[in-house]
């Protein structure tokens, strides 16, 4: 598979498989699966060349970060590159409350709790350090900060204004003590990574579901600021959850 090396400061960037794999059906998104199915299809990720793997404490509330743990303790860990999400700390709490039901299948009872202070980054950090059972993560996604996650434009707005009063200093902190590679933001909505763009000193996007065959928007005006300003993007969900591949057949999403 082909490789694209990426740096936006000198601190050594980071060579990227042009594919990449995305760990949310491996928390059991939309259904569950085995952990031995889960460990074939990592597998068979690695033999296609694929060498960067994106997860997030949402997936699964912690099960697709285990599931990585078991997969990256056979691998040298400078032969692939990793990212995680902050945002979500994860509680313990009654089955019936966990977050994701209908959504998330068979998942550990743990509800999530939206924090993008300085210390929800770090303890979110820290998480993701145990559940993956690696030294290092490469790059850190603030997550979910979107009308759809929050509710509404209001509620986006506050959750992105507690990121850039706290845990942004965090991000930028890890990232210039060599903690990390690079940071920016696991988004579904353009114009939220576009208002971060214009507001701090952010390394890369995923951008997910909203640069594809379908919609295109972002061309518009965040791209296009993206490569002015040396901004990486990551691509995620370009095929729409499969959609545009297997076109509207039932129990499609």
């Amino acid at each position: 598979m082909k490789t694209r090396h990426w740096q936006r400061i000198d601190n050594g960037g980071l060579t990227f498989t042009e594919l990449g794999f995305g760990t949310a059906p491996l928390g059991n998104l939309y259904r569950a699966i085995g952990d031995a199915e889960a460990h074939a299809v990592l597998c068979e990720a690695w033999e296609t060349g694929c060498r960067y793997f994106d997860t997030a404490p949402l997936y699964g509330l912690g099960l697709a970060e285990t599931r990585l743990n078991r997969f990256l303790r056979t691998k040298k860990r400078d032969d692939y590159v990793l990212s995680s999400k902050v945002g979500r700390i994860l509680k313990v709490c009654p089955a019936e409350e966990r977050t994701g039901i209908g959504k998330f299948f068979d998942t550990p009872s743990r509800k999530e709790h939206f924090d993008y202070s300085h210390d929800g980054v770090m303890r979110s950090l820290e998480a993701s350090l145990e559940r993956l059972g690696v030294d290092r993560i490469d790059i850190l996604y603030a997550h979910d900060l979107c009308i759809f996650t929050h509710g509404s434009k209001a509620a986006s707005d506050a959750k992105i204004e507690e990121l850039m009063a706290s845990g942004y200093d965090a991000l930028l902190s890890l990232r210039d003590q060599g903690v990390i590679k690079a940071f920016g933001a696991g988004v579904n909505e353009w114009e939220v990574c576009q208002t971060l763009a214009e507001r701090g000193d952010f390394d890369l996007f995923l951008l997910a579901g909203r640069y594809s065959l379908l919609e295109q928007e972002a061309l518009e005006s965040f791209l296009p600021l993206c490569e002015e300003r040396g901004i990486g993007m990551v691509v995620g969900g370009p095929y729409n959850s499969g959609i545009l591949a297997s076109g509207p057949k039932p129990g499609a999403f």
